[in-house]
């Protein structure tokens, strides 16, 4: 059977137009799904649904959650009758829209002292506010010149339905006709949300833009010895077509995290690009066009597919992580990773058939050369004679200075390797100072008007979150169960300074029986059938299931999950009577608990793409020195912990990537380096032959693969979301990197793990020639 690579070839060579016909074929079909993708915020990304917890806050949320909507009112004076009439008008106007179930706010309070109506005089309206309860007055209104509504949506609805009732509010405000002087906005966080995903959207236009900019600039300023430069910037942007089509087909939403997966595939897509590209002007050099697209397709093909496959194994272990945003992004970029690599093995080859590619001659010489007159390395006598200050001279320079500091390093591995070990295990070891971040607030554009408005009501309001308990039963009315639900509350808010209030089943039952607990069941019964359908399903789900909704102050994540222990500890200590269980949840529960998951997260990933990629390369290989290629990338994920902490970042569901993300990276520079030796020594080349020689053939294509690479993920700090311009920095450094990982590191590893496992490695130490 041939070889899938020759097949390819032997179809390229034969019939570039009919390959090249599929090709756009394909990339039509992907256009469409590109057309499917969709945007994706709110608990499912930060939470898989399928876990226990996932579950638990899935079946709250449709059950019992509400997001309110908030409408904040501002003018010089807010009591003004003309103003009050006009808020109490639009209230009643949109409580009568669909899915919303109330709306209340600083008219309701003045109407409640006022027989039911409101006061038509200033006096009356001043007499009422200063004989109202301070705290509440000042919760509604926190000054004259602002006044927050609450609108309270049905359970359980989901956020495009939320987005559908936004959409109305926004409408009916628009054609409410406002006293002049006064302005509506509205707030919370379906607002938050749906503002964040236009946000998105915007973020990802700009980052591919800057990404595809500062590549076509990297590739002119260090790709422009090879002819057609900008080839490999169209084979990355027909990569990033086909992942776009994919992920439309297959259902995957972008996300705040996922939008940094594009930069990063444009960045890796370009190297793949580059090293196809770079081999078939290589080998046009020294033999016709059909046998340079022969042996780059069944040459590099295979060593960049190698590299590709185990740079996806790092993306792939990110899927194993509990944060469905961050294994979304590991799949996104294993998509993109294949498409780029598809892309280059096939555009490149078909677009120098079609063309009938030459390589750029060195000034002084012409078009008509043979391809012999065009070798460098061994057909001809001599290599072409190139100009001072030309760019092939530079080129040539250059990788004469990489074979020679490739093979010193060869010669003297161990005090490279035992300082650069060194540095890592003390990376490693401030890596477990570097701080953790798990509030979404901190995540987007701080100058966002919705998280703006969303601070102002939490300024006002106080926090508009609450810690929900979940208490279940075969009969939650049962009195024993009743009372237990009202003690546990005021235990809470008695021994809880945090704490400021509690709402449940129970305090809706003392609230309509004149402040007094029913005792008996019948009593509670009689009880519940006079509180409000609307209200009282907000907090008890049949007779099986009650909620208690503890308020607190306004909380950072870490307070929040301090809290959240408490609260679990007194859960146990008051346990609940036989058969009732109680569970703490709910989204503050949630982002809590993210702190914990980025924590172990990012060593399992990390752990988990070593083995993967171990595993992909003993499988390969199958020869004991295939890990060699890991080596360099302990000591660079070690480096990303020193780094991390010296520039003081945190740890974000983002930068928690880092570790496989870098193993996915820096393979592919490690792999085709000892692709490149296994080649050179099946030539017939010494060991510290071999490693100079590759290191000084392929150095020039992986520099400019990584500076390309450095320069597309330099985009992602032009992001306006700090999770995202904070993870370039990291990942700018990273691939850095893993380019000295590469060019230095590996010829060291290399040369003593080969001289154990390799048959030729024995040469070597009898006869090494001098670096040139």
């Amino acid at each position: 059977m041939k070889n899938p690579y020759e097949w390819l070839a032997d179809r390229i060579i034969a019939h570039p137009r009919i390959v090249g016909a599929v090709a756009v074929i394909v990339l039509v079909i992907a256009m469409y799904g590109l057309t499917l993708v969709t945007m994706q915020t709110g608990k499912d990304t930060y939470i898989d649904k399928t876990t226990s917890r996932g579950a638990t806050l899935s079946h709250y949320t449709n059950t019992y959650g509400s997001d309110a909507i908030m409408v904040i009112f501002e003018s010089d004076d807010i009591t003004d009758t003309e103003c009050l009439h006009y808020i109490e008008r639009l209230q009643d106007d949109l409580s009568d829209e669909r899915y919303v179930t109330g709306v209340s706010g600083i008219v309701d309070l003045l109407k409640q002292g006022n027989g039911g109506t409101l006061p038509q005089s200033a006096a009356e309206i001043n007499h009422i506010i200063d004989q109202a309860p301070a705290e509440l007055v000042s919760r509604y209104m926190p000054s004259r010149m602002m006044t927050i509504s609450v609108v309270t949506l049905q359970p359980g609805i989901s956020s495009e339905r939320q987005e559908e009732v936004l959409n109305t509010l926004r409408d009916v405000i628009a054609s409410s006709d406002p006293p002049p002087g006064i302005t509506v906005t509205l707030s919370g966080t379906p607002a938050f949300s749906q503002e964040m995903k236009q946000e998105m959207g915007a973020s990802m236009g700009v980052l591919i833009m800057a990404a595809m900019v500062l590549m076509v600039v990297a590739v002119v300023a260090l790709f422009n010895h090879v002819r057609y430069t900008l080839l490999p910037v169209g084979v990355v942007a027909t990569g990033l077509i086909l992942t776009f089509g994919v992920m439309g087909l297959s259902g995957i939403s972008i996300s705040m995290v996922v939008i940094g997966a594009f930069p990063v595939l444009i960045g890796i897509g370009i190297d793949y690009a580059i090293q196809i590209h770079s081999r078939l002007d290589e080998e046009a050099r020294k033999s016709s066009l059909p046998d340079a697209v022969r042996t780059t397709v069944t040459k590099t093909g295979p060593a960049v597919l190698i590299a590709m496959l185990a740079t996806s194994m790092g993306f792939i272990a990110m899927k194993f992580g509990p944060i469905p945003m961050v294994g979304d992004f590991g799949i996104t970029c294993t998509i993109g990773v294949v498409s780029c690599y598809l892309a280059a093995l096939v555009i490149i080859p078909v677009f120098a058939m079609i063309i009938r590619y030459r390589p750029k001659t060195p000034k002084g010489k012409h078009d008509d050369v043979s391809p012999c007159e065009l070798e460098w390395k061994g057909c001809c006598e001599a290599p072409p004679v190139h100009q001072e200050g030309s760019r092939g001279a530079f080129i040539e320079k250059y990788d004469a200075f990489l074979g020679r500091v490739a093979y010193r390093i060869a010669k003297n591995p161990v005090p490279i390797l035992i300082f650069v070990f060194l540095v890592a295990i003390i990376g490693f070891s401030l890596d477990n100072d570097v701080p953790i971040s798990a509030d979404e607030k901190t995540f987007v554009p701080s100058d966002m008007p919705a998280l703006q408005y969303m601070n102002k009501v939490t300024r006002t309001m106080g926090s508009t979150s609450t810690i929900p308990v979940m208490v279940s039963s075969g009969n939650v009315l049962d009195p024993v169960t009743v009372k237990w639900i009202h003690d546990f509350g005021e235990y809470e808010v008695l021994h809880n300074d945090k704490v400021t209030g509690v709402t449940s089943i129970a305090t809706l039952l003392v609230r309509y029986n004149n402040g007094v607990l029913p005792s008996t069941e019948d009593e509670i019964r009689q009880v519940a059938s006079r509180i409000p359908d609307e209200t009282k399903k907000r907090y008890l789900n049949g007779n099986i299931e009650a909620v208690l909704e503890f308020s607190t102050v306004d909380l950072e994540i870490a307070q929040a999950g301090s809290q959240i222990a408490l609260i679990r500890d007194d859960v146990r200590w008051n346990s609940p009577p036989p058969g009732v269980t109680a569970r703490v949840t709910g989204m503050t529960e949630m982002f809590a608990a993210l702190m914990d998951d980025i924590k172990n997260s990012k060593t399992t990933m990390t752990l988990l793409g070593f083995g993967f990629i171990l595993g992909f390369l003993l499988l390969a290989y199958r020869r004991f020195h295939a890990v060699s290629p890991l080596l360099p990338i302990v000591a660079i994920v070690g480096w990303n912990g020193a780094i991390m902490y010296l520039l003081g970042l945190d740890y974000t569901p983002l930068t928690a990537v880092l570790g496989s993300m870098t193993i996915g990276v820096a393979s592919e520079y490690t792999v085709l380096i000892m692709e490149r030796v296994d080649e050179e020594m099946a030539r017939g080349l010494d060991l510290y032959t071999a490693i100079q020689t590759s290191v000084q053939k392929i150095g020039t294509a992986i520099t400019v693969s990584g500076l390309t690479t450095v320069f597309g993920f330099s985009a992602l700090i032009l992001s306006a979301f700090n999770i995202v311009s904070n993870f370039g920095i990291t990942t700018v450094i990273t691939v850095g990197f893993s380019l000295l990982g590469a060019i230095l590191i590996m010829p060291a590893v290399i040369a003593l793990m080969y001289r154990a496992g390799h048959p030729r490695a024995s040469d070597a130490r009898k006869s090494a020639p001098a670096a040139e």
